[in-house]
Formats: structure tokens, sequence, C-alpha cells
């Protein structure tokens, strides 16, 4: 039994798919079905019930996956604590957030600040950012809307009201504010459910017992002003777009409803091992926010 089968093990355990399994690992197919097999061999159990191409952990798998996680989760802080031990320069952050547009000029001060530490960026929805502080792939997320969950911890980096715009000549653009009830008919452009604008938007039109009319959807939350510029609709964009200089004129409108706003904030593992280079990473995020506020 070695690390590889273990972390194979895992990876289909938690997939309870192969093929899936082996496009996360970038591996052939036939290498972890092989490896699955010479593991259930060595346990004397069956660690999966299959039926013809589904397979499922069973309560052999489910206790021996307790055990598994554990100790690769203590092997990668070990790792993470020894390349600590070795000084700043030889550690590493990653980090996934649901939009990288707010986080650029942050990250460009860390890269500056400690340009040996290696950065890695991804971007991905709340449902997966789970996922990826359950298997430590990440140190941290950055999350747009409240992303809950045993053994997470948040600080807050920023509470900004969310504005309404819409295009220059639109006939709301003279109004200042807007009830949901005024705009239950107005097509939208924005983000595919599980992204804060959409889920934000949605909570707002079950105020009214209604559901938006999405004209555009995509995953592009930078786009947003350039569609809505463009006159295919009006959409949700966080106060800070007011202030960037490339945004093209549009008329800002307040919504008359309570907390239509985003708070953004930094989330990690509790009993992840945080190395010297995420804590600086941490405090430089916490600062930034806190000026930029």
């Amino acid at each position: 039994m070695d690390l590889l089968s273990l972390r194979y093990f895992r990876a289909v355990a938690r997939r309870e798919h192969i093929s899936r399994a082996a496009e996360e690992l970038r591996v052939a197919q036939p290498s972890v079905s092989r490896t699955i097999a010479r593991l259930e061999a060595e346990l004397g159990v069956p660690l999966f019930d299959r039926q013809g191409r589904t397979i499922r952990l069973n309560r052999y798998g489910a206790a021996f996956l307790r055990r598994v996680e554990r100790a690769l989760d203590e092997l990668d802080d070990a790792r993470r604590e020894v390349a600590d031990a070795a000084g700043l320069d030889h550690g590493g952050v990653a980090l996934a957030a649901e939009t990288l547009l707010p986080l650029s000029e942050l990250l460009g001060a860390f890269r500056t600040a400690h340009p040996k530490v290696t950065m890695r960026v991804l971007q991905a929805t709340p449902e997966v950012m789970r996922n990826q502080l359950r298997a430590r792939e990440v140190d941290f997320c950055v999350a747009s809307q409240p992303l809950d969950g045993p053994g997470l911890e948040a600080v807050r980096l920023l509470h900004e009201e969310v504005l309404l715009a819409v295009p220059a000549g639109h006939p709301l653009a003279a109004r200042d504010r807007v009830s949901v009830a005024d705009i239950a008919d107005e097509p939208f452009i924005s983000t595919r459910p599980g992204h804060w604008q959409r889920a934000l938007l949605e909570r707002l039109f079950t105020t009214i017992g209604r559901s938006p009319v999405i004209s555009c959807e995509g995953e592009e939350p930078g786009a947003t002003h350039f569609l809505i510029a463009a006159g295919l609709g009006i959409g949700l964009l966080p106060s800070i777009a007011r202030t960037d200089p490339s945004v093209l004129p549009l008329a800002w409108l307040r919504l008359d409803t309570p907390d239509c706003a985003r708070t953004l904030s930094l989330v990690r593992r509790k009993d992840s091992y945080l190395s010297s280079a995420a804590a600086r990473f941490r405090d430089m995020a916490v600062a930034h926010f806190a000026n930029t506020g």
C-alpha cells in the first residue's frame, strides 16, 4: 500500500466515478482501475459496490476513506510545515475566488512584496470552492456570498453596496432609486446560477414572488457593464465598479430593499496548517481591503 494508491482511492471515493477520478488525477483510466483492484486485494474486502459501470462507496470503503483522508491531510500539512521551516522563499499560496477582478491589486502587491512565493489562483463557484477546501487543494477561498461548512472559518474583507446599472438612455436612468417591483419585467444581464450576482438577484426577486427575466447570462462578471451599456439589459454591479475608469457611461441606481450588498470573505479550513506565506497573504488581504474601504 503506497501513497499513490491512497491518493487514487481518495479521488475515486470522492467522485464515485473511475473516469472522472482519472481525469482529475490526469492518468489513464485503466491505471486507476488496476490500482483500486490491487488495493482491494491487499485489504481483502471490496471498497466499492459495483453495478455495471456504476460504483458506490460501501461501508468498508467509507471507513477506509475516513482514515485515508486523515492520513493524507497530515502528510500534506507536514509538507507545508517543512517548506515553511525552509523559509518564506520556499512557500506557496493557493487561492480560489468567485471573481478575480477585486483581487488584481492585492495579488500584484503580494507578488511585489514576496516575489519568490509561488502563487496559484483559480476561479470557481462556491460549491467547487467548498470541495477545494475540503480536499486541501487551496489555502484560501475568496467568497462573495456565505461559504459555510463544518470546520471553515471566514474573515470579512469588504462589505459594499450593490447598485443597479442601466444604460445611459434607459427610462430609469433619471431616477436615483427604484424598488424591485419597478424592475420586475426588465431584462437582466447576469452570471450563471451559483455566482454571487445571480444568487443576489434571485434573492431580491423572491421578495416579490417573481423570478428575474434573464436576457443574457455567462461566467464573465467583468463583461456585465459592457453588455448593459450595449443596451442588452440592466444588471447588478458592486459599488466599487462605479469608480473603475474603464466602465462605460451608465446610470447607477439604488434599490429600495434591505441588504442589497455583497460581503467579500477570506475563508479557510480551521484545521489546516497555516504557512508563513499564507499568513502573510491573509494579513495583507485584510489590510488591503481595510484601506480600500
